[in-house]
């Protein structure tokens, strides 16, 4: 399937475009005009780019149907600060009441129910609720276009970081298994980070792992070992050597039981290679892969 996007409406550019790239961060930005009046409103086209200076980009784009700008924005015109308070999944459905497009000063803290808390460094207040909270100097705003739909990049430098110490690990620093935050994907559907979708990859920061075309071709060729398989095998910084001291009481059965076999005894050792590597068992799963190659 093939999308042209020189022809096909802004509707549909938006509504490909949300449900293809997610998850997406959310920026719960609560922001000030020169009245004095807050607005408060998420925002999911947003992420950090850069850690010194430390800057954040997030996008009240123009509205599509009718080309209007949003609050959020015209507030940073008037008074470029702001803070992003993280959403987590505590706080989701009252920050989904707080996208509602209500007028211009009515206070959108007051519409979902959250407590206003003072900022140290800012004039807009924070979300007491939210456990992280960045306080922010907005350095400029980068239009993107005039039409409808057009971002209105808001590029804002953090000037300081309130963590809440619930959320913190025995390391203090943040524990993700603490921290459920939520992800914006398309049309009405979220995601929540916790305990049942965390998962760990290893990256090589100083050693070069040694990719996937230096597999010995069996293994990089096999029906059973997936992308993900190989791609931790191919991890390590160089081929990997049998190692005399390893013992395993099933390699020695499948050995035993297939010798007569090769091609069988290569499904099995593979077989077993797959669920060592998706228990993180990389050296083990090298250990058997070497024993079939070497036989």
């Amino acid at each position: 399937m093939l999308l042209d996007f020189s022809q096909i409406s802004t509707l549909e550019k938006q509504q490909w475009l949300n449900n293809a790239i997610a998850p997406r961060p959310i920026c719960f930005a609560s922001t000030i005009d020169k009245e004095g009046n807050v607005n408060l409103s998420p925002f999911s086209f947003f992420n950090v780019f850069s850690s010194n200076p430390p800057i954040v980009i997030f996008s009240p784009a123009r509205r599509g149907r009718d080309n209007t700008t949003k609050h959020t924005l015209d507030n940073v015109l008037e008074v470029p600060e702001c803070v992003i308070n993280m959403v987590d999944y505590a706080m989701v459905q009252q920050t989904s009441l707080s996208s509602c497009e209500f007028p211009k000063g009515v206070d959108e803290f007051i519409k979902a129910g959250f407590t206003k808390e003072a900022s140290t460094m800012v004039k807009p207040p924070m979300v007491k609720e939210a456990k992280i909270k960045l306080e922010c100097r907005v350095n400029e705003v980068k239009s993107l276009g005039e039409e409808g739909g057009a971002g209105q990049l808001v590029i804002a430098e953090i000037l300081c970081m309130h963590v809440a110490e619930s959320i913190l690990g025995n390391d203090g620093k943040i524990d993700p298994h603490k921290l459920h935050l939520v992800a914006r994907l398309g049309g009405d559907w979220y995601c929540k980070v916790d305990e049942t979708n965390l998962f760990r990859v290893e990256k090589p920061n100083t050693q070069l792992g040694i990719g996937v075309d230096a597999l010995p071709e069996g293994i990089r060729n096999s029906q059973l070992l997936t992308g993900n398989h190989l791609g931790l095998l191919a991890n390590v910084p160089e081929l990997p050597t049998i190692n005399p001291a390893f013992s395993d009481d099933r390699l020695k059965n499948i050995i035993q039981y297939y010798s007569i076999s090769p091609a069988e005894m290569e499904k099995e050792l593979h077989i077993y290679a797959a669920e060592l590597l998706n228990a993180g068992k990389v050296s083990d799963a090298w250990q058997i892969l070497l024993s079939g190659e070497n036989i």
